[in-house]
């Protein structure tokens, strides 16, 4: 292959690398030709099940970091670039590969993460996009509900304290204002006292 056109097909891997939400590695070998046309089929819209030479994907998974896969890139390859869910297109993989037994999964990268054949199952096996998200929604608003009552509690004791203070404030108010006295108590004077004081005067 001219030097050219390897460099263009390396950049086309390198894209798809880069635009799809995964790329899973096959190995088809003995799959027909209408077997392969049924699995891309199976993947839906946007996504390709494309035969690449290993050595073109080795260059193109280095490029943008996917050094990892280098020991899967042997024998038959063809990689299945996903669009959307990669859910979805993982449970097609699957499904076609319980139905076809010659397709063997490698491996691949899922949200721009390397991950082995047995990760790529795991991803199969979980629920639909729609049944996660009502789980998420019900799980949310139970706990935005828990939520709402421990903010309301530290709030309602705040209103108490700020009541309590402000009572306290209105109750010291009247003995503050209350006036003293300018001068000291007057000295106690009783008849008798007065009366001793004009005898010395007398005298």
């Amino acid at each position: 292959m001219p030097t050219q056109a390897k460099a263009a097909v390396i950049d086309e891997i390198t894209e798809r690398f880069q635009n799809s939400s995964a790329a899973v590695l096959t190995e088809y070998r003995g799959l027909t030709v209408a077997q392969l046309t049924e699995l891309r089929r199976s993947l839906g819209a946007g996504s390709t099940y494309a035969v690449v030479k290993n050595t073109l994907t080795k260059r193109a998974a280095d490029s943008v970091g996917f050094s990892d896969l280098s020991p899967l890139l042997n024998g038959p390859t063809a990689i299945a670039f996903l669009e959307g869910d990669p859910v979805e297109g993982a449970k097609a993989l699957r499904d076609f590969a319980r139905a076809n037994p010659l397709l063997v999964v490698k491996g691949g990268v899922v949200d721009g993460r390397t991950v082995d054949a047995s990760e790529v199952t795991r991803l199969a096996d979980v629920e639909p996009r729609e049944v996660l998200l009502a789980k998420l929604a019900g799980a949310m608003k139970g706990n935005l509900t828990k939520a709402a009552g421990l903010f309301q509690a530290p709030l309602s004791q705040v209103a108490r304290l700020a009541a309590a203070l402000q009572e306290k404030k209105a109750a010291d108010a009247p003995a503050a204002e209350a006036p003293a006295a300018d001068d000291a108590p007057a000295a106690d004077t009783t008849p008798e006292t007065d009366a001793a004081a004009a005898d010395a005067a007398g005298e």
